[in-house]
């Protein structure tokens, strides 16, 4: 009884597109990486699974190859970044037949078979270059440039590149580790995962902006006051140049402002979004106010203008 592996078949045909050998082009990189594995003798890689057919399938050895070899050509060393790749990258879900491995047995996978796999890379790379997979003399398949030739020497630098290949992918793997523990790192706030969620969200965030918006009219508190910009084109960073001076000085001046408050960045990704709507809201309060002043300077002749975050002209005059 054989090993027992979860089925890839790329030559699967489907309804739209037909065939996975429609959704790329064929002169695309992806089939080239592809036929340079199957070229390659992964019996290292396929000897540390158990013949006996017992245990919970694997994924198919080559196409895990693949799969690493695929994403690291493309600068792709994350296994995070692999797994959200099989299910965006049409290109990478013809390398895993439409399958969608998670990062945790990618990473494991790396690691499992990592000095095999430093081999089977090292082969690969010579293998395109020997084939013409080259620019100038360049061989730039995992965006590492090296001379293209057949001597003993270039292969020691393939060998060399691979393993520095492996060496990132798995300290950027354990980084990312320490940041998500075992979750992918992009996923929504769990509110945001339904429909039925995101409405409700969405529609109580909007009447906790309604709610504080008319607290705030009400009686601002001192952390919600306006923020009040000088602007005098004396004082002008650069050259003032009409309009547009006056908005990039009001700017400049919110900034200045807020880096004086130095508020702390919010823990919580909810008071996050709230803080970014809010600045959003102060931006452009600061860049009406200041269409006001500019507007103000000009009619009245004056040479002196104050900005309040929430003021449309009010203290223009000094």
């Amino acid at each position: 009884m054989g090993a027992r592996f979860i089925g890839c078949d790329r030559e699967q045909v489907f309804l739209m597109p037909p065939s996975l050998r429609d959704w790329v082009p064929e002169g695309h990189l992806v089939w080239t990486v592809l036929d340079a594995v199957a070229e390659l003798d992964l019996s290292a890689v396929y000897a540390d699974y158990r013949d006996d057919g017992r245990g919970r399938p694997a994924y198919e050895p080559s196409m895990m190859v693949g799969l690493l070899l695929y994403a690291y050509a493309r600068g792709n060393r994350s296994s995070r970044g692999i797994e959200r790749a099989c299910v965006e990258d049409i290109a990478y879900r013809v390398v895993a037949g439409n399958l969608a491995p998670d990062h945790s047995t990618i990473a494991e996978f790396r690691c499992r078979h990592e000095r095999a796999l430093g081999k089977v890379f090292s082969g690969v790379l010579g293998l395109c270059a020997r084939a013409g997979l080259v620019s100038v003399g360049i061989v730039a398949i995992d965006g590492t440039k090296m001379a293209a030739n057949a001597s003993s020497d270039a292969n020691r630098e393939f060998g060399q590149i691979a393993r520095e290949i492996l060496a990132e992918a798995a300290a950027i793997d354990a980084r990312e580790d320490e940041l998500y523990g075992e979750a992918r790192g992009d996923e929504l706030p769990e509110q945001l995962r339904t429909r039925e969620g995101r409405r409700r969200a969405l529609r109580e965030a909007k009447e906790r902006l309604a709610r504080e918006r008319d607290e705030g009219q009400e009686s601002p508190s001192d952390e919600d006051q306006p923020v009040a910009v000088e602007l005098d084109p004396g004082r002008f960073v650069t050259r003032p140049q009409g309009r547009r001076a006056w908005v990039r000085e009001g700017r400049r001046g919110l900034e200045a402002e807020r880096e004086r408050e130095g508020r702390p960045i919010a823990k919580d990704r909810t008071d996050r979004l709230f803080e970014a709507c809010r600045r959003l809201e102060e931006e452009l309060d600061v860049e009406h106010a200041a269409h006001a002043a500019y507007d103000a300077w000009r009619a009245r002749g004056c040479r002196r203008g104050r900005l309040a975050a929430d003021g449309a002209g009010d203290g223009q005059a000094a």
